[in-house]
Formats: C-alpha cells, structure tokens, sequence
C-alpha cells in the first residue's frame, strides 16, 4: 500500500498509540525506517492485555505489521515480546514462516522493558539519543494494540471506538474487558465483578507509571489498565504526598548513596540524567551547576528510582517532574547537545527483575491472569473528550440532539497540525458538546 494512503486511512481511523502518550499513528510512518518494532513487552506488573490481544490476534497483527513494513520499506519488522509470554510466542511460532521479513526477540522479564529506548536497544542495539526520536536510528515502535487498530481500519475501514483494558486489584475476579471509548472507570472497574472495598482509589496506568483518577473520568485511547487499590495503600500514599514535603525529606536523609543513577535504565544507556545529584542540588538549592536541573528533560518518568532503587524510600521521579514541569512552563527547553556517556558496562547487572518489582510495590497479591473478554462492553453514556493523544485536540462536528451512531465522527483533525480524528463509541444521542468532550447516551 502507498505510504501517503495509508497514512491517510488511520487518521481517519483515529489511530493513536494505544498506551503512553498516544502519539498519532499516521504522523510515525515514515520512509526512513529501516526496521519496525512491535511492542509486546507489557511492561508493567499487572497488565496483561498486549499478550493476550497478540495471542488472540496474532494473524490479523501480523499481516498488519507485514503492510506497515512494506509501505514505509523498512528492511524488518521485529516483535518484542517476553519470553515468559509462551503462549503467545508458541503462537506467533505457528505464523512467523509465512513472514521471512519479520523476526522474534525473547525479553528478559525486567522493568521497564516497554520503554521504546530500552526497547530499541535490546531489540537492534541502537542508541535513540537524550531528547531524540527513533526515527533518527532508522526505528519506528507501535505497541500491539496499536497494530490490531491498523489491522481493523486496513481490513474494514473500522476507526478506534473501543479499548482493551485490564481491570485487577480488589476486585472479585480480574479480567481484561472491551470497553466504548468514554466508557466511566468506576463503570469499567465493576466489570471484573463486586469491588471489594468500601472505599476504592483508581490507579489508572499501572502500578509504576499510573495515576489516580475519579471514578467518573472516561476511559479513553491510551486507557490500558485499572488498578483497584484502599486508600492506605502504599502507591495511593505515595502519590498523594506533597512533593514540598518529598523535598525536606530529601534534604534531610538523602545519603547520596547513588542507587537511584546505578538504577536508572536510562542512565545505563549513556543519557545525562543522574538522579542522585539533582536530589543533592535540589534540596540543597543549590543552584551552581544548573545541569542537574536540566538533565530532568532526559528522564523517562519511569518510577524506578523511588519505587524500587531508593533505600531511604524517597521520590526523585516527583521531584524530578515538578522541576521539569516547572523549567517547561517558563520556556526553559531541553539541552541542544547533551553529553553522551555511553552504555554502562554493567547494564546487564542493574535491571529491575519484575516479580521482585511486584513485591516491593505491593501489588503481588493482586497478580493474575485476568483473562480477555473480547466482546464489546454495553454501557448507556460515554464521555468522549476531544484530546487523547499528543498533539492539537480535534474540533468538535457535531452538536447537541445530533443521533449519531458507532463509528461515526465527532471531532475532527485539526488541518496543518498535530491532531488526531474522534469518533463516536456507540450509538445515541449527543447530550453535551465542549471544547473538550462529547458525551453521548445511547
């Protein structure tokens, strides 16, 4: 297929990486890849839905990432996947002879694997460089439901109106469901049967990279998992800590002792980010040597130093956002020519092995198979906002009373931008129309 067509077709489809930032589909096809990669690492404790589409899925995706490859003429396609996942490699297994261009690449199961730099590395020994994108080192990375999109809207011109999304944690039973885009989380959270406690907290995301949402906030495109926690668990406290007070706790225990930097999966491929002295600068305030702060552009928010690396239980990723959030807000931007150490030689020795990850973040318990239910979800009312994805929001096509149905559009793509095509999840009546959402009862 031509590139320009296809590109075409998922934005029309509304295609965004399912996971992550949701950066639009259409706008990563690019003729200078040379090799394309499929992102089946699941790379938080908990999730289970990549595994679980890819098996269910495995030709539909396969002949997918086989088009995608051949409209940008990369040289291969290649599947990132753990080799714990033997299910859905012995199913793959079964296809990958009718692929010759397309190759497997077992993962070790640490965290995080799904970081497509840590990705890239493993899978083609190429360094993505601090600040820049793969496509510089020939690589485009889509994760796997992102590709059983494409696969949808190649086959049937089908557009993204559902989501996969694992639902564990105090819950009676946990499970992967199909959910209408805009279907409510506490909605969504009560698929996977009675909730367990009186008085729940949503992690949505993932126990690493997750945050806490409100039961009435709408699942949305980049929406992979729901964890169900009591407020007095550990990540709900450490979420909801004041990042003033993580600061005096830093200036006063912080022993400098380096594990946070040894850690950092970015720092072993040789980018300039070094927690452990810009815990020392910032509570310090000492502001001297400002590389410290603007290092913080270079860090992956990954979580991995205070959830897992820091002795003394403190949070450099926080504090580390906040100063970068802060450094962003007055036009401070990202160093032009970052200091590139190399990888460190020790890199194989300094990965966070993922069982051990789950037990020292609580979540152990909560770990299942929480199997796929592939059918659609029914649900009366969505709220489906305009902005799930990196980029310009999409405007707006309809207007209150409109009846619309499954599929059709709500908000178009903004011309001569970044943008991203909205549709309808089910069929209704349109009830609201915002800058920033469209809700709809069936």
């Amino acid at each position: 297929m031509d590139l320009d067509e296809l590109k075409n077709r998922l934005r029309e489809a509304g295609i965004a990486g399912a996971g992550g930032a949701g950066f639009p589909t259409y706008a990563k096809l690019d003729s200078r890849a040379e090799t394309i990669i499929l992102n089946s690492a699941e790379c938080e404790p908990l999730l289970t839905l990549h595994r679980q589409c890819l098996k269910v899925h495995a030709k539909e995706i396969l002949d997918a990432l086989e088009t995608v490859r051949i409209s940008v003429d990369a040289k291969e396609a290649v599947i990132g996947i753990k080799g714990e996942y033997r299910d859905t490699v012995n199913e793959l297994k079964r296809h990958l002879n009718d692929y010759p261009a397309i190759r497997l690449h077992l993962l070790p199961s640490v965290y995080p694997m799904g970081d497509e730099v840590v990705l890239i590395y493993e899978a083609t020994g190429k360094v993505v460089r601090p600040g820049g994108l793969p496509i510089e080192q020939g690589v485009a990375v889509f994760n796997v439901e992102t590709m059983y999109n494409i696969s949808r809207a190649l086959r049937d011109g089908t557009p993204v109106t559902e989501k996969l999304v694992t639902v564990v944690g105090e819950v009676e039973e946990g499970v992967t469901v199909r959910v209408p885009i805009g279907t409510s989380i506490e909605e969504t959270a009560k698929m996977a049967g009675s909730i367990k406690i009186s008085d729940p907290v949503y992690f949505v995301g993932g126990p690493m990279m997750g945050r806490i949402m409100t039961g009435d906030s709408p699942v949305t495109k980049t929406t992979n998992a729901i964890l169900v926690l009591p407020e007095d668990h550990k990540l709900v406290l450490r979420k909801r800590m004041d990042p003033s007070l993580g600061l005096k706790r830093a200036a006063s225990i912080c022993c400098q002792c380096q594990m946070c930097t040894d850690l950092c999966p970015r720092h072993s491929l040789g980018h300039p980010i070094k927690p452990h002295l810009f815990m020392r600068a910032a509570s310090n305030r000492d502001f001297t040597d400002l590389n410290p702060f603007l290092d913080t552009f270079f860090c992956s928010s990954c979580g991995l130093c205070e959830l897992y690396s820091c002795p003394q239980g403190l949070s450099p990723r926080t504090l580390i956002t906040e100063y970068k959030n802060g450094l962003r807000k007055n036009n401070v931007k990202a160093p032009l020519d970052p200091v590139i150490s190399g990888v460190a030689e020790g890199r194989d020795l300094r990965k966070a092995p993922e069982e051990r990850l789950a037990a020292r973040l609580g979540v152990s318990q909560y770990e299942c198979e929480a199997p796929l239910d592939d059918r659609v979800r029914t649900v009366k009312k969505v709220k489906i906002l305009l902005s799930q994805h990196i980029g310009a929001p999409a405007v707006a096509v309809v207007k209150v009373g409109d009846m619309v149905k499954k599929g059709d559009k709500v908000g178009a793509f903004r011309e001569n931008a970044l943008s991203n095509t909205i549709h309808a999840s089910i069929d209704g009546r349109v009830e609201s129309v915002t800058d920033t959402y469209v809700e709809i009862r069936g």
